[in-house]
């Protein structure tokens, strides 16, 4: 704008010849100041001071705060741009700050990712564009930050729902805790015969040293097994807010996994597409969560149909203790529900299972949007009906004793949680 102004003297001074001395002067005003500016900025070989902080670690689909503190290093105020060269996977092409710093100040820039993929996100170099209070010249320094992060399935929610574990009201939920009494593999106690007590339990060495009939008391295993099978076919690629279903499935496994470890529980982790994926049994050792974190952080989408028989055939030989079975899938219709209804049936003989399907959201937006011509009415009508078909699946799967929930992915963690409480609470494994 300056040299726009100098060029304008320029040329009204071939009519008013006393603004060409006036031109002159402003045009070598003009360089000196760049001169001068460029001169002021370019003499310190290290004009700022930037550094990227960051975790090694990010949590998919939650906000994830990143750090830049930045120095000045000259003896006056400077303003200057940032910008971070983000990982590809953001798609982010504007990301920029604009500071103001005085002399030797320092600041800390925070922002917040929100990372929907998992997998290695690659940051690069951080670029400053300092002006000095002249503003004439612009200088660029860059900065080398490449940094590797690793973007694991969601465990920034753990201990929101560690809290959530450790708490034993569940009286607002409807749930009463029941002790039962029966055989298990966990001893209790010894006590005297009375009448209707299972004489299968008498303790002959008691018996012996009491002179009276004494009986074995057993009491329900706590430390039950928890298995989460999580279906990597295509039904589970559908995305919503950016995240597929499966990630969905991931974050909710990981979390469910750590809360049944709090309960005392052994947590165990199975996926599958056409193929068994992996298979980790259920365990309660320390380094179960570390397995189970690794074994879902590789985890991808497969293309072909779920092959729910290589599952049975894989519960019916290597989980021979009945256990809770938490069923991470999606049925868009009945007639998809009862091409896999058989297999579930036989899996919940021996087993308490749990399928967990979506809701379409897309679907809840049409049916509460007004119609306001033929065709939306159309939509709104088809879109019930996928809507209803939805909750027959529901009706079905109860119809044969089976436990289902229908949830949208943004509330499935909170919804499965609960359900295992409330299902530990009365004890029905």
């Amino acid at each position: 704008m300056l040299f726009v102004m100098v060029i304008a003297l320029f040329v009204l001074s071939y009519g008013l010849t006393f603004l060409f001395n006036l031109a002159v002067i402003t045009l070598f005003a003009f360089f000196i100041f760049i001169l001068l500016d460029y001169l002021i900025l370019f003499f310190r070989k290290q004009p700022v001071s930037v550094e990227r902080i960051s975790p090694e670690r990010f949590s998919n689909g939650d906000q994830n705060t990143v750090s830049i503190t930045v120095r000045n290093n000259y003896s006056f105020a400077v303003s200057a741009i940032i910008i971070d060269e983000l990982p590809q996977q953001f798609q982010l092409r504007n990301f920029f700050f604009r500071v103001k710093l005085k002399a030797d100040e320092q600041q800390i820039i925070n922002y917040q990712l929100r990372p929907t993929e998992r997998g290695e996100y690659f940051f690069y170099n951080i670029n400053v564009l300092i002006k000095s209070p002249v503003n004439l010249v612009i200088r660029r320094k860059i900065f080398e930050a490449n940094t590797t992060v690793k973007v694991l399935p969601s465990y920034a929610l753990l201990r929101k729902y560690e809290l959530q574990a450790h708490s034993s009201n569940l009286a607002e939920a409807g749930s009463k805790k029941m002790r039962k009494i029966g055989h298990s593999l966990e001893f209790e106690q010894i006590k005297e015969y009375v009448l209707g007590d299972d004489i299968r339990s008498i303790n002959w060495k008691a018996t012996a040293r009491k002179a009276q009939l004494m009986v074995n008391n057993y009491t329900d295993e706590r430390s039950q097994q928890v298995y989460c099978i999580i279906d990597k076919s295509r039904v589970m690629k559908m995305p919503f807010d950016d995240m597929t279903l499966l990630d969905y499935s991931i974050n909710a496994s990981l979390i469910l996994s750590s809360v049944a470890l709090i309960k005392q529980d052994k947590a165990g982790l199975i996926t599958f597409s056409d193929q068994i994926g992996g298979f980790l049994p259920a365990d309660r050792k320390a380094k179960q969560m570390t397995g189970i974190l690794e074994m879902l952080y590789h985890e991808q989408t497969k293309f072909p149909e779920a092959d729910y028989e290589r599952l049975f055939a894989l519960l019916r030989t290597r989980i021979t203790q009945r256990s809770l079975i938490i069923l991470f899938t999606n049925f868009e219709s009945m007639s998809a529900l009862q091409r896999q209804l058989p297999y579930i049936k036989a899996i919940a003989k021996n087993h308490l299972l749990l399928v967990i399907f979506f809701e379409n959201t897309g679907l809840k937006q049409l049916t509460s949007a007004a119609a306001e011509d033929i065709e939306a009415i159309y939509m709104k009508t088809i879109a019930e009906k996928f809507q209803h078909e939805k909750r027959l699946i529901v009706k079905e799967l109860q119809k044969h004793g089976i436990s289902a929930i229908l949830t949208a992915p943004q509330n499935l963690t909170v919804n499965v949680v609960n359900k295992y409480l409330e299902i530990k609470a009365r004890q029905a494994i």
